[in-house]
């Protein structure tokens, strides 16, 4: 999810006018940071901001995504006889979730982060994670 910016000026002279505005938007949005300045006669605010809904939606698709690894990792992890761990970390697992990858290079891009490698299991697990997201899209 990418970061908006959005600027309010704010005169001195009438500063009711804008302050439903500025109110309404912040109760709308998840704020990342926000930055004033006063010259001229207004204060200028400039507000960093997530849609709410997006991020919401960005969520559940987070979570669906990771729950679909961890259950395939348990499977995997019976199958070979190895703990869960030596087949994926649960910090690699958070962050495949988080970039939602559904190539085998992308994956390979978060794994190198971890200095880790796909080895046997990456196209299994960008299979769970396309097999996710079709599911969210039906």
């Amino acid at each position: 999810m990418s970061t908006e910016v959005r600027t309010f000026i704010i005169p001195d002279a009438n500063p009711d006018q804008i302050r439903h505005t500025v109110a309404a938007f912040l109760r709308s949005v998840v704020v990342d940071r926000i930055d004033t300045a006063y010259a001229d006669g207004a204060w200028r605010m400039l507000v960093l901001y997530q849609d709410a809904r997006l991020k919401e939606e960005s969520d559940q698709i987070e979570s669906a995504i990771k729950g679909d690894l961890l259950t395939w990792r348990e499977r995997e992890a019976e199958r070979s006889g190895v703990a869960r761990e030596a087949i994926v970390s649960d910090e690699v697992i958070a962050d495949i979730a988080r970039y939602a990858p559904t190539t085998e290079r992308e994956l390979s891009t978060i794994l190198a982060a971890h200095a880790a490698e796909a080895g046997l299991y990456g196209a299994a697990m960008v299979q769970s994670v396309k097999a996710t997201l079709d599911a969210l899209i039906e």
